[in-house]
């Protein structure tokens, strides 16, 4: 296909398909002429896991060439594509971590306690990078969680560990093998659906409060079942 039809296919215009050229995170065509080159289905589908990363994934260029020099190459496993693109969500130096996953207690200063993140990383078993951009964010939920008393426990949050390993577990079932394809339902998956698994424990939260504590009626706005009605 000419640049003109894959711009359409990509729905954006030729001169950004021509400046992903000159940025080098969009291939050369195949050369037909001193001024044309012919396209195809894989430039389609690069185009728009480009368009997925800066737009969705809100990645800067420099980050995106990261990700895809993880995708080029052949030598990285699923797993470690799999990190590099969570890991491509978060402005970190260097953007790559570590060597591949490792246990929590396999790096750090020996001599210094465990963050909470880390520790119960490690108490769970559970196999990630460290340092680790994410864990950095556990960390500062737990405190603001303990600082805030709202009866947080070590024992309660094993248990959302628990449930969010089921929860990781289905996303995994989702993810392609083919590495540009798992990037992109990596970093689409988490930034879109996010927002739909929180929602989620809201309205959980709703129905657990009206069929487990005690209650006047349904409330306004409350559509009200007989009982073991879906």
């Amino acid at each position: 296909m000419k640049i003109s039809e894959l711009a359409d296919a990509g729905d954006v215009s030729v001169a950004t398909v021509k400046y992903y050229l000159r940025e080098g995170v969009l291939p050369p065509g195949r050369a037909i002429s001193r001024t044309q080159a012919d396209y195809d289905a894989s430039h389609v589908e690069r185009l728009r896991l480009v368009r997925a990363l800066i737009g969705v994934g809100g990645l800067s260029l420099a980050r995106v060439r990261q990700v895809l020099s993880v995708i080029e190459d052949g030598s990285i496993g699923p797993a470690d594509v799999m990190s590099a693109a969570q890991l491509s969500l978060y402005d970190t130096e260097g953007g790559e971590g570590g060597a591949g996953p490792v246990s929590a207690d396999a790096e750090g200063d020996a001599t210094a306690p465990p963050s909470p993140g880390a520790a119960l990383m490690g108490a769970l078993g559970w196999h990630v990078r460290l340092p680790d951009p994410v864990v950095d964010e556990l960390d500062e939920a737990i405190e603001a969680c303990v600082t805030a008393d709202i009866g947080y426990s070590d024992e309660l949050l094993a248990r959302y560990a628990e449930i969010c390993l089921e929860v990781a577990e289905t996303d995994l079932a989702t993810v392609p093998s083919e590495p540009a394809a798992a990037v992109r339902q990596v970093v689409l998956g988490t930034v879109l659906l996010d927002p739909v698994l929180v929602a989620l424990r809201r309205l959980a939260q709703q129905h657990a409060a009206h069929t487990r504590l005690p209650s006047t009626g349904p409330g306004p706005g409350f559509a009200a079942r007989p009982p073991g009605e879906a």
